[in-house]
């Protein structure tokens, strides 16, 4: 069994906080929400204190945040139909970039590993891939419209350029740049969730795949590449994506977001009930057909919705962000 330890609540958000999001490195962390700024957090003589505040990029709630993988730049996606790029060539962090495109609210933003791509969803259910150039312009790749919803989430393949995406349609797509035209096009659509599909998180092999839902169910997805030993048929296709595991029975409500940790292969949850759940895959378990065992779970972990749980990258702190208006930095022990 595993243990969450409360190590410090965090206020300084008015409203809802919606999003956390650790750099790189693991030094700091972003946090936003409905006051329409980013609030950037480090460790001072063993407390977390927000030292940085970015404000005036949005006119609207900011839903989320990514920081690029070199750490030199935040995107941020707004329900004022954009998206913000801040970097800090000045010395501090400085929206120079509003990416317009979007019908109405940006839901998500992500980098792919190698920092050249950058994807956006939005409730107009399309999916935008954005190419950075040199000079930090961002021209528009792709304009993805798979989904018949509006679209919650979007997250990079850890080392290829494949994008995954979540819907309120219920289901999961992953896109790839088709070489041949250099346009994206949708590769599987990964159909088992009953309801809108919240977020998901690949593990660090990138072979798997986590989703949570409004079902109340997490769903673990395997890939099988052509000519798997399995003997899994994958027909044209390079690959097919299976679902070889259902977690039920222990969320109470809509799961908003899932979080796997690349150092500990832990998987955390965010609950409308307002509980952190750890889930971790037993030993021995078949690969085709894990098993995982809830190792912990921290009842009114918030006095409201938990958002947004995220791993730190060394895999010892999870922080969550709630609708309560607060950040909670959780330390994890085995």
């Amino acid at each position: 069994m595993g243990k969450l330890e409360l190590n410090q609540t965090l206020g300084k958000h008015t409203g809802r906080v919606w999003n956390v999001a650790w750099h790189p490195k693991g030094e700091v962390f972003a946090s936003c929400g409905e006051d329409k700024t980013i609030r950037l957090w480090s460790k001072e003589f063993g407390k977390w204190s927000n030292k940085v505040i970015l404000a005036d990029g949005h006119k609207r709630t900011i839903r989320e945040i990514a920081w690029s993988p070199c750490g030199n730049y935040i995107a941020s996606a707004s329900f004022d139909a954009t998206t913000s790029i801040w970097d800090k060539k000045s010395g501090q962090f400085e929206c120079n970039t509003t990416l317009e495109g979007h019908e109405n609210e940006v839901k998500s933003v992500a980098w792919s590993q190698s920092g050249q791509l950058l994807a956006t969803c939005s409730r107009d259910k399309s999916v935008w891939v954005w190419d950075v150039a040199e000079e930090d312009e961002y021209e528009c790749a792709a304009v993805l419209n798979a989904h018949s919803q509006d679209v919650k989430k979007v997250t990079f393949h850890p080392n290829k350029n494949l994008l995954a995406s979540a819907s309120y349609d219920n289901t999961v797509k992953i896109f790839k740049e088709d070489p041949s035209d250099n346009d994206w096009i949708c590769v599987s659509t990964l159909s088992s969730h009953e309801s809108t599909v919240w977020s998901l998180a690949f593990d660090k092999t990138g072979s798997r795949l986590a989703t949570c839902s409004d079902d109340k169910t997490v769903k673990i997805w395997q890939e099988y590449a052509a000519g798997n030993k399995e003997g899994i048929p994958t027909g044209d296709e390079e690959s097919v994506w299976k679902c070889v595991c259902t977690l039920s029975g222990y969320h109470t409500r809509t799961v908003y977001d899932i979080s796997w940790c690349r150092k500990t292969g832990l998987i955390a949850t965010a609950c409308g009930d307002d509980v952190i759940r750890v889930f971790k895959e037993e030993e021995n378990s078949d690969p085709n057909a894990p098993n995982f065992a809830m190792v912990t779970c921290i009842e009114k972990s918030h006095q409201q919705d938990v958002n947004c749980v995220a791993w730190s990258p060394n895999g010892d702190i999870l922080i969550s962000c709630s609708d309560d208006g607060e950040i909670k930095v959780w330390k994890y022990t085995e």
